[in-house]
């Protein structure tokens, strides 16, 4: 059956809505340009992108439901049905799998009796597994309202949802403060953060992810591998290692021999053509 139109805001929250909308707006040379921020907005409001959220979007934008919807139903960072104030991200991309990322999943699942995007009865945190978070230095990675919770085991993360269910204070590895899942999307539709400190608490990259960097300066020594002739040491960075001739040029076991410097497995086709 054909739905009915979305009920609206209640006069006074539509009217705070679109004062917020009009500074977004104000922002872009293009209203249209104005669309994902104003959907965080509206999820700020309600803790989702509801059928309301998408016809206010619409409305303010001069852009039918059907493109909104089509915007909100992409990007997974919007919510279509309610959630908790605590979106518990694990990482089960290859690295954060392998180094426990799917024991942690597994285990939050069977811990807080909840599936995949499934929220506890008490409304406060929502599971969900989650792909590349570009933190994979940290491996296994869980994120908590898109804060970062590093190299986390099965322990900890039980131990962090208990926390948050039980209101507990909890800092994230690296990163601002924690904030309800509202509060961070009323921040990532682009108004500032008020928070005491909490702009000055995000800080940079990790340790292990400025490692390049620090090398390239000549700030660290690098660690060189050497797989046929003993393990793993220092060597200072401005020394360059010349590999014997016995010494594979690279980490990887493969041999070193191409078709072009084996006579005896030439490139090319081996049989010719019409055979």
């Amino acid at each position: 059956m054909p739905q009915l139109p979305a009920p609206d805001y209640p006069d006074d929250v539509r009217a705070r809505l679109e004062r917020d909308a009009a500074e977004v707006v104000a922002r872009y040379p293009d209203s249209r340009s104005a669309l994902l921020p104003l959907l965080h907005l509206v999820q700020a409001e309600e803790g989702h992108v509801t059928r309301t959220g998408m016809q206010f979007c619409a409305d303010v934008l001069g852009l039918t439901t059907a493109e909104v919807t089509a915007v909100a139903t992409f990007y997974t960072m919007y919510r279509r049905k309610p959630s908790g104030d605590y979106q518990v991200g694990v990482c089960t991309n290859t690295l954060c799998a392998v180094m426990g990322g799917d024991a942690i999943f597994e285990s939050l699942q069977e811990h807080l009796g909840v599936g995949n995007g499934e929220t506890t009865d008490d409304g406060k945190v929502t599971l969900e597994h989650i792909e590349c978070n570009a933190a994979c230095d940290f491996a296994p990675v869980v994120m908590v309202n898109w804060e970062f919770f590093d190299n986390q085991t099965v322990d900890s993360a039980r131990q962090l949802v208990d926390d948050l269910r039980a209101g507990a204070r909890v800092e994230p590895t690296r990163g601002a403060p924690l904030c309800t899942f509202k509060e961070t999307a009323r921040i990532l539709a682009g108004f500032p953060d008020e928070r005491e400190g909490a702009v000055e608490a995000s800080g940079s990259a990790g340790p292990a992810s400025l490692i390049g960097l620090r090398l390239a300066k000549g700030e660290a020594t690098a660690r060189v591998v050497h797989p046929r002739d003993g393990g793993p040491h220092d060597e200072p960075q401005d020394r360059v290692h010349e590999p014997s001739p016995t010494e594979h040029l690279s980490s990887h076991d493969a041999p070193q021999d191409t078709s072009a410097s084996d006579p005896a497995h030439p490139a090319g086709p081996v049989a010719e053509e019409g055979e």
